[in-house]
């Protein structure tokens, strides 16, 4: 029980920091997947299933009223689910991405709900009632992290011998398909992230690091080192430009 309410409120955090708390990026499953393992006493395992999520989800972004798969929840309990059966990163594509997806319909329902609240507020506001407004605003911080804190709650509490009996259920050619598939799904993520930010001006850099990376065998420090390197002399040239024109 005492597990499952500290998954619960890491899962309740989650939805907040991308809701309620500015964003500081808590909410990634580079984040939670340690967390999760940290609770369930494996962290090398959360790590691993953490950071393959990451790599997985990392071009999903929020942005205005869109509602994108919960990857709060369905990377909190992938990781769980994987450290609970032992089974590693394939059990938790198999299972992050259709909670993720699952739990979206979660979020929306929350936030159906909260849109009356807002309307509500306004009305509060133009009579001068700031109290009633405040306590509005803290109903649908509440509603939110119910939204966190159930599902992450319930499935830990549900235990192994379910999960188990679920990954026992799915053919062993889709959890091997996944499995074969889990080196594919970076690149997924990394081209999903690359739509919304790759240009022109910056293509050169993107292709300095593959030739670092690939050609001449760079780990990933010394190729983030020359990037930091180069990004440094384009801001101090940048800057000289700017000071030269005025």
């Amino acid at each position: 029980m005492l597990q499952a309410t500290v998954i619960g409120l890491l899962g309740a955090l989650g939805i907040l920091d991308g809701r309620i708390l500015g964003q500081s990026m808590f909410e990634r499953p580079i984040v939670m997947g340690p967390l999760v393992g940290l609770v369930m006493g494996d962290f090398v395992m959360g790590i691993i299933v953490g950071a393959t999520l990451e790599l997985v989800w990392m071009g999903i972004v929020g942005v205005g009223s869109a509602t994108p798969p919960d990857t709060v929840t369905g990377g909190i309990l992938g990781t769980a689910y994987a450290i609970m059966t032992g089974e590693g990163p394939e059990v938790a594509l198999a299972l992050a991405i259709p909670i993720a997806l699952l739990a979206q319909s979660l979020g929306m329902l929350v936030r159906t709900i909260n849109a009356p609240l807002i309307h509500k507020a306004d009305r509060y506001a133009q009579s001068g009632n700031f109290k009633k407004v405040a306590s509005l605003h803290w109903l649908g911080v509440f509603f939110f992290f119910l939204n966190g804190f159930i599902p992450s709650f319930l499935g830990i509490l549900v235990g192994s011998e379910v999960v188990n009996v679920i990954i026992e259920w799915i053919p062993a050619v889709v959890t091997d398909g996944l499995g074969a598939a889990a080196a594919m799904f970076p690149a997924l993520g990394f081209a999903l992230l690359m739509q919304m930010t790759f240009s022109k001006k910056l293509a050169p850099f993107f292709f300095l690091g593959f030739v670092l990376a690939v050609f001449l065998g760079l780990d990933i420090i010394p190729v983030a080192i020359i990037g930091a390197i180069i990004a440094t002399v384009m801001y101090q040239l940048q800057q000289s430009n700017e000071g030269a024109a005025t």
